[in-house]
C-alpha cells in the first residue's frame, strides 16, 4: 500500500514538474522594464509581443516603479486608453501575470496619460502548443524566446522515478 502512496505522489510531482517546464515567463521590456516609451518608441510592447509566442501557461513579469501599475483592460478599455474598469489591477512593482486560457490579453498602465503614449500591449495567446512531431518528422524550432527548457529528459527522470522507488 506504501509503494501505491509513494507512486501517486511521484507521478503527481512528475506532473507538476513537466506543467512548469513547458511554461516561458517573458520580461516584458527586457532590461527597461514597462514603462513610459519615449515618443519614437510608442508601439515598443506591441513590437515585442508580436515577435514572441504565448502559450497557455506562460507568464509575462512586468517590473515597474511602485508610482506605476499595470492592469487587463477589455479590447474596447485598451482602444481607448480607459483604465476605470480592469478585469485585473496590480501596483506592487513587480506583477506575474499567467496566461491562463488561449485568449486575446490587453495590458495597460493605469496612470492617466501613460498608456495614451505608448504603455500598452497587446499579447494573442495561441494555446497549449503542439503535440511532439511524429517520428518521421522534422524537429519542432525552437521557442522563439530561447528561454523554454525541455521537457523531455524531466519527463523521462519522473517517468522513472517510480520504476526505481518500487524496485527498492
Amino acid at each position: 500500500m506504501a509503494n501505491l502512496v509513494s507512486l501517486g505522489l511521484l507521478l503527481a510531482l512528475a506532473g507538476a514538474l513537466c506543467r512548469q517546464a513547458d511554461a516561458t515567463s517573458f520580461e516584458v521590456g527586457g532590461d527597461d522594464g514597462w514603462v513610459v516609451p519615449p515618443a519614437s518608441d510608442g508601439g515598443r510592447y506591441n513590437q515585442w509581443a508580436s515577435k514572441n509566442r504565448f502559450l497557455v501557461g506562460d507568464i509575462v513579469h512586468f517590473k515597474y516603479n511602485k508610482e506605476d501599475s499595470v492592469m487587463v483592460v477589455t479590447e474596447d478599455d485598451y482602444n481607448n486608453c480607459r483604465a476605470m474598469h480592469p478585469i485585473f489591477f496590480s501596483n506592487n512593482g513587480d506583477t506575474e501575470v499567467e496566461l491562463d486560457r488561449s485568449s486575446v490579453f490587453h495590458f495597460i498602465s493605469g496612470v492617466a496619460g501613460h498608456c495614451e503614449r505608448g504603455q500598452r500591449m497587446t499579447i494573442k495567446v495561441i494555446g497549449q502548443g503542439a503535440p511532439p512531431p511524429a517520428p518521421s518528422a522534422p524537429p519542432s524550432p525552437p521557442h522563439p524566446s530561447g528561454a523554454a527548457p525541455s521537457a523531455g529528459a524531466i519527463s523521462a527522470v519522473a517517468m522513472a522515478l517510480p520504476v526505481i522507488v518500487l524496485g527498492f
